[in-house]
C-alpha cells in the first residue's frame, strides 16, 4: 500500500500499477510484483488484437511480454537510473536496450536506424540510462555511446572529424570495418527542431544484442561487447589485412 502508483520508488526502481490493464514489458526488467499479474509472450493468440495495434517490431518480438491484471509491478535494470516519460501525440526514438516498458496506447515501431525503436502516440513509457538523462536541442553533435534517443526530429547523420577521415587508422577502419572510435572522432549529427536525449555517461549499458547485427560498440546496429577469444574484441583477419592489424597493434 505504500508503493507509489506509476512513479519512481527510488532512482533505480519504477512502480507500474495495473488496474485490470496491460503494459508491454521487456523481458528481465520486472524484479517483483504484488497482486494478480500474468505475463504472456507477444505470440500469444489471445493478444493478437493488442499486438496488431501496439507492437510492430518483429525483430524484437521475442524480447517482450505483455503484463496484464491487477497489482503493482516493480521495474529495474541492473541499478541503472530508471525514469518514466510522457508522450502526447509524440514521436520518440529510443535505444532498444534502454526501453523497459510502455503503455499500449503507444505504438512501437521498428526504427529505420538499427538498434533503435520508435514510439508513436500518447502515453507513458519507462526507460533506463547509465546516469541521469540530459535533454538537448539540435543542431548538436553527440557521442554515439551517450545517445539514448531523440524526439520529434529527423534521424541523425554520421559525422567524422578530418583527422579520422585522413589518418592511417581511419583509412584502415574504413576498409575493414574493424576497430572503434571515440566520440571525439565520430559523432551523430542532429539538425532541425526536436529534442535529443543523452545519458550522462559514455559507457553503454552492457547487454545481449537484441535484434541487431554485431558491429562497432555505440553505433546503432552495433554490439556493446567484445567477441570472445580475441584481445580487444577485434577478430584477426588473414593475409594483407591481418598484417596491417598486427602492424598497428589491433
Amino acid at each position: 500500500m505504500t508503493l507509489p502508483s506509476d512513479d519512481n520508488v527510488n532512482a533505480y526502481t519504477f512502480c507500474v500499477e495495473l488496474k485490470g490493464s496491460q503494459w508491454f514489458l521487456q523481458k528481465g526488467k520486472m524484479i517483483a510484483y504484488y497482486g494478480r499479474i500474468d505475463f504472456n509472450g507477444i505470440g500469444h493468440g489471445r493478444l493478437d488484437r493488442l499486438v496488431r495495434t501496439s507492437f510492430h517490431s518483429p525483430l524484437h518480438a521475442a524480447d517482450w511480454v505483455v503484463a496484464e491484471g491487477s497489482g503493482k509491478m516493480l521495474l529495474a535494470d541492473r541499478a541503472f537510473d530508471v525514469n518514466s516519460f510522457d508522450l502526447e501525440n509524440g514521436n520518440l526514438t529510443v535505444r532498444s536496450g534502454n526501453l523497459l516498458a510502455y503503455e499500449p496506447s503507444l505504438a512501437l515501431k521498428q526504427s529505420i536506424v538499427p538498434g533503435f525503436l520508435t514510439l508513436i502516440g500518447t502515453g507513458k513509457f519507462v526507460a533506463a540510462s547509465n546516469g541521469p538523462v540530459v535533454f538537448m536541442e539540435p543542431p548538436i553533435r553527440v557521442d554515439p555511446q551517450a545517445l539514448v534517443g531523440w524526439a520529434d526530429c529527423p534521424s541523425p547523420c554520421h559525422h567524422y572529424d578530418h583527422a579520422y577521415m585522413t589518418g592511417v587508422m581511419g583509412g584502415l577502419r574504413a576498409m575493414s570495418g574493424l576497430g572503434g572510435s571515440s566520440g571525439e572522432e565520430h559523432q551523430f549529427e542532429f539538425v532541425g527542431a526536436g529534442t535529443v536525449l543523452l545519458q550522462s555517461s559514455e559507457a553503454l549499458m552492457a547487454e545481449t544484442a537484441r535484434g541487431v547485427v554485431p558491429g562497432e560498440p555505440g553505433v546503432p546496429g552495433g554490439g556493446g561487447g567484445q567477441p570472445t577469444g580475441q584481445p580487444g574484441g577485434v577478430p584477426r583477419m588473414p593475409g594483407q589485412l591481418g598484417d596491417l592489424q598486427r602492424r598497428f597493434g589491433l
